[in-house]
């Protein structure tokens, strides 16, 4: 073989060592560290894995952390299990430190349910931490712009009231229960309810506790994602007498419609005097039509010969035939 040709199959195997050389110090050096941490920690998760895991458009730094938290924590999740979620589109990070949580917490929580709450949009996280720590729901919900329930007794005196209530998360019925705004417009209800089925005022201003013992009993909580463990009266305020300003309202309202018939006999009666005046002229003017057929009626008289003779009328004889 000629001498310029082994100079060139040379430089080619130098070349070819030079760009394998770095693209291994490439791989070396952006896996190494991640790699150091899997092996330290007993993640499990090779340099094959890595590359695997770039090839297939999943962020590294997310899995190798997820997977070294889950070890760390004695939880047990596989690698394929937490790609599968990322790619997805879930929050690997979030549902592994859920499950964490739960598992110290002792709440049955897999990675399977943990991943389909997650998917369902739903904070998973949050969930857990309001299962372990009950929270408070404000009732109205102040950020609406609403501070106090509005309600009325039966005898008709307007009460506000402001509640509490505590819940814990139900893991079983996150995905498809209602959310916190269901809570709060039930608990609303409850009591508007409560409040209206009172007789007096000051049964409810004494015994408010009778508003959280109702609402309870109602069972509130159903088909949502919690579990209502009490309601607290927070405020309970007096507001207007709305029975009697019905009462007034009706009571001009009456008034009105007194004015109006009033008027209405009113407009009557003058309608009828006007059709009166008209009927009298109508009648003076037939008697004027009457009175000037008088003399046209005496003068025919008079020609007809039908008026007897004003001499033979004085000497009480009577006028002859001719």
């Amino acid at each position: 073989m000629p001498e310029g040709n082994w100079n060139l199959i040379v430089f080619v195997g130098v070349l070819v060592l030079i760009v394998v050389g770095l693209f291994l110090f490439f791989v070396f050096t952006r896996y190494f560290r991640l790699w150091i941490q899997s092996v330290m920690t007993g993640a499990g998760i090779g340099f094959i894995d890595l590359i695997g895991m770039t090839l297939r458009k999943v962020n590294v730094n997310t899995i190798v952390r997820a997977r070294i938290m889950a070890v760390q924590s004695n939880v047990k999740i596989e690698t394929r299990d937490l790609e599968s979620h990322y790619l997805a589109g879930g929050n690997v990070p979030k549902v592994v430190r859920a499950i964490i949580s739960a598992s110290r917490a002792d709440i049955p929580l897999d990675f399977r349910r943990a991943s389909a709450i997650d998917l369902a949009g739903r904070d998973v996280e949050e969930a857990v931490q309001t299962s372990v720590n009950p929270k408070l729901i404000p009732v109205p919900d102040p950020t609406k712009g609403k501070q106090m329930i509005d309600a009325v007794a039966k005898d008709g005196i307007q009460l506000k009231a402001r509640a509490l209530v505590t819940v814990r998360t139900n893991i079983d019925r996150v995905i498809g229960g209602a959310t916190e705004d269901t809570i709060i417009a039930r608990v609303g209800e409850g009591i508007v309810t409560t409040i209206g089925s009172a007789s007096f005022y000051k049964d409810v201003m004494e015994h408010p506790e009778t508003i959280s013992e109702h609402v309870l009993r109602s069972g509130l909580d159903a088909g949502t994602a919690f579990e209502i463990l009490s309601i607290d009266i927070a405020d309970i305020e007096v507001g207007e007498n709305v029975g009697a300003r019905l009462q007034a309202d009706q009571a001009e309202a009456d008034t009105r419609r007194a004015r109006a018939q009033a008027e209405m006999r009113r407009a009557r009666a003058v309608a009828r005097e006007q059709e009166m005046i008209a009927l009298v002229q109508e009648n003076k003017a037939k008697v004027v039509m009457a009175e000037a057929m008088v003399p046209a009626a005496i003068a025919r008289a008079f020609r007809e010969g039908r008026v007897p003779s004003t001499t033979n009328g004085m000497n009480g004889q009577s006028p002859k035939a001719g």
